[in-house]
């Protein structure tokens, strides 16, 4: 056999019908085929394999010895063949499993319990694993099945839907507005103890287009860490910019300044194109499409 070819597996499976029923005829009723198709794929094995299968007589097929040395191997191929095609359909129509999804860290914590807890009352059946991680990589290498993130993936293979905007407000401990003062107006912030990132510049980037360049050093407090920098808000150390509904797991946080408009960031579920082949993954997919958008509603 040429190493370039492709195998056929349906070669193999007329190969054992022809040696069980002894003629093209027989092989053809019991596979509900055409004898020229049977005919052509016994033919096609015997070019692939090199040597003869069977010599044709009056009375129909009589096997060669070549026949006879490897229609235990081919049956077994049919067997796993069988067990294979199997496996797949029990895969894709299994109603319990395990699911495995990647979000944000702030969106892991606040987010997604609640819609994890109502999910597990409907399906005691499916188990679940949360990630908490940015990388749009997860679901490429297979290391998650679905992903909820405020960026929208390019990959071709990954299946993308838009679930809402996700509002981004100005906000700080009631604790620390009492101790420093409310700022009304944005030019206020500069009075501030200022939260920030430490290498990523989402918030520097966003002062500038509005007019207020600032530098690093403005930000007292800086992390990149999404719950310890919720924390450091929650903690009064300053003045944060947080996804307005992180805010109602954060007790005494409110939103200030709401003169400074913040772009709002889209929230995307998306999952791998073979979601298809998964009741399982369907399931929590479809379940997060339809919770989600409450959760993030104002």
């Amino acid at each position: 056999m040429n190493a370039s070819e492709r195998f056929d597996w349906s070669l193999v499976q007329s190969f054992v019908a022809v040696m069980e029923a002894g003629s093209l005829l027989a092989a053809a009723r019991k596979l509900g085929a055409t004898q020229p198709t049977l005919s052509r794929h016994v033919s096609e094995l015997e070019r692939q394999l090199g040597t003869p299968l069977f010599e044709r007589t009056g009375r129909g097929l009589a096997p060669t010895a070549a026949a006879l040395a490897i229609v235990e191997a081919a049956r077994h191929m049919q067997d796993g063949a069988a067990q294979l095609t199997h496996a797949l359909v029990g895969q894709r129509e299994a109603t319990t499993g395990t699911v495995r999804v990647t979000t944000s860290e702030i969106a892991a914590a606040y987010l997604l319990p609640p819609v994890v807890a109502a999910l597990r009352q409907e399906e005691r059946g499916i188990q679940l694993e949360i990630v908490a991680s940015n990388r749009v990589e997860n679901l490429l290498r297979r290391e998650a099945d679905i992903a909820v993130r405020m960026v929208r993936p390019r990959q071709g293979s990954l299946v993308t839907r838009k679930l809402a905007e996700v509002p981004i407000v100005t906000c700080a401990h009631e604790r620390y507005l009492a101790r420093v003062g409310v700022p009304r107006v944005v030019e206020d912030l500069r009075q501030h103890h200022l939260l920030g990132y430490d290498r990523d510049d989402t918030i520097v980037r966003g002062f500038a287009r509005f007019g207020m360049p600032l530098p690093r050093s403005a930000f007292a407090v800086r992390t990149d860490n999404q719950l310890v920098y919720a924390q450091l808000v929650a903690a009064g150390a300053g003045v944060g910019f947080l996804s307005r509904y992180s805010l109602r797991h954060l007790p005494g946080v409110v939103e200030v300044c709401q003169q400074l408009q913040i772009p709002a960031l889209p929230c995307y579920l998306t999952v791998h194109r073979e979601i298809r082949s998964s009741k399982v993954v369907r399931r929590v997919y479809d379940f997060l499409a339809a919770r989600l958008p409450a959760e993030l509603e104002d």
